[in-house]
């Protein structure tokens, strides 16, 4: 990556939307610009699981906000991520859909498991380099991640299902502080975050470090009070919760150091925190400055040099661990890869990631023989589809399951994706490389010359006369192909002259 290069990164929370802008030089990320907003998706969900409109409008404004300070951005030097809000949402793509036309750049909703390896590769680059086992815990708005790794490598990575602003809602709805509130807070946190216990067991870390919001906001107002700064210990925390329920109510709270956007979720995110703390026996708890933000900065420098992208890793481990017979992937990841090529001329950096997705796709297309042959392409696509998957984002595994599902078999189930132009080239390509490998070994594709016309929605597959000839089971399956797409608003074409 070329030094000077700016890089935002967008963190959809819960409670706060998050821009942090920073510029690359010689290997360190330095900041810009950071803009917060407490837009509380999180709290404004219904009965059946879906944002009102009320709260989706807060966070399209947000985001209208951040597309000026964007303006003049690349595709390639913006990511955006969401969260547990988003995971939950049974109406997320009708945000997402609107949300990106007005940022003007993807939105990506990330697994809990993924979200726990930003946050922590955005704390861990804040720190001193060192040997001791690190465990790392961000309490947000509705997910609550921990991770454990050692150095910058993460061991083990969970999120659960609770936070400060859905504790806050469920068990201080009036913002009313009782001891007995906060009692049966801490004991559901305990009840969700125990499995937690078995993993992360005091015997498996050296030091305890929290990250973000929560953490950050009761840190400063233990150190405003006089205890010590940049941590926080069990006893700051009950002297904390003794001054909450003192004061009754989030609206009397008078504490130095707690801002006005998170008086409303403190007491979910205290006792959260505290029956987590008391669970896993931390006693004291560092205060990182990293957080996702910054994890989703450092990917994008990583992801800049091929070598070093999590999502490659995670493709050669699937691929390990299902035993996907690696000769027959390359081939056909090759010839999709050479096919792809032909219809998209331009050397732009959106290509060379459709083409990595497509390498990725033929690649763990088998993927589903580890449960069995018949319908493997459906097993394929499930496993992607449910995997925790470093690197990848779920709409990224999304995709990728449908490519998998796609590459045989009839195209009608994939009639809602035939719309995205580029999504349809991957398909025809990766359909038309298994058909050329279908004797697994390296098929002869020289003099194959594959086009196509967009505003038609027409591919056209010249061959020769010769090549009929010699691969006549192959034309067959060409035959065959052409078939298939004519049940589709596209055409695929055989050409022989």
């Amino acid at each position: 990556m070329q030094n000077g290069t700016f890089l935002a990164a967008i963190d959809l929370g819960s409670n706060s939307c998050r821009l942090e802008i920073g510029r690359y030089d010689h290997g360190q990320i330095f900041r810009v610009d950071y803009l917060k907003e407490t837009v509380r998706l999180g709290n404004g969900f219904d009965d059946d699981r879906n944002l009102s409109l009320e709260a989706m409008t807060r966070g399209w404004d947000c985001l209208a906000r951040f597309a000026e300070r964007l303006s003049g951005f690349a595709p390639e030097q913006v990511r955006a991520v969401a969260t547990q809000t988003l995971r939950e949402a049974k109406n997320r793509d009708e945000f997402i859909e609107h949300g990106q036309r007005i940022l003007g750049f993807p939105i990506e909703v990330i697994a809990g498991t993924e979200e726990a390896r930003l946050i922590y590769q955005g704390v861990v680059h804040g720190l001193p380099q060192s040997d001791e086992h690190r465990l790392v815990i961000d309490v947000g708005g509705r997910s609550t991640e921990l991770v454990l790794g050692v150095g910058t490598q993460t061991l083990q990575t969970a999120s659960f299902r609770v936070g400060s602003v859905a504790w806050s809602m469920k068990y201080f709805p009036k913002g009313e502080f009782t001891e007995q509130a906060f009692y049966r807070a801490e004991i559901a946190a305990q009840a969700v975050l125990e499995e937690a216990l078995q993993t992360y067991p005091r015997s498996q870390w050296d030091a305890a470090y929290g990250a973000s919001g929560t953490v950050g906001a009761v840190a400063d107002v233990l150190t405003m009070a006089g205890w010590p700064a940049n941590q926080i210990s069990r006893d700051g925390l009950n002297w904390l919760v003794k001054c909450l329920i003192r004061a009754g109510n989030a609206n009397k709270i008078q504490l130095e150091g707690l801002k006005d956007d998170r008086r409303a979720v403190i007491g979910g995110g205290v006792s959260v925190l505290r029956g987590l703390m008391e669970l896993l026996h931390i006693d004291t708890l560092q205060v990182a400055q990293g957080a996702l933000r910054h994890g989703v900065l450092l990917e994008m420098v990583d992801r800049h040099d091929h070598d070093t992208d999590a999502r490659d890793t995670s493709v050669q481990r699937l691929s390990q661990k299902f035993a996907v017979d690696i000769a027959q992937g390359e081939r056909v990841s090759q010839v999709a890869c050479n096919l792809m090529a032909q219809l998209m001329h331009e050397a732009s950096v959106r290509t060379m990631e459709l083409t990595r997705k497509l390498r990725w796709a033929a690649t763990l297309h088998e993927i589903g023989m580890a449960i069995s042959n018949s319908d493997y392409h459906k097993h394929g696509a499930y496993i992607l589809e449910n995997a925790d998957t470093v690197g990848f984002s779920l709409p990224e595994l999304h995709r990728l399951g449908l490519l998998v599902l796609g590459h045989r078999g009839k195209l009608k189930k994939l009639d809602d994706d035939f719309e995205e132009p580029e999504f349809v080239i991957q398909l025809l390509a990766l359909r038309l490389a298994v058909i050329l490998c279908h004797a697994r070994r390296v098929p002869d594709d020289h003099g194959l010359k594959l086009s196509c016309n967009i505003q038609r929605q027409r591919f056209t597959l010249a061959i020769s006369e010769a090549w009929v000839t010699n691969y006549p089971q192959s034309t067959h399956l060409l035959r065959q192909e052409c078939v298939s797409w004519q049940k589709t608003s596209w055409t695929f074409e055989l050409i022989i002259a």
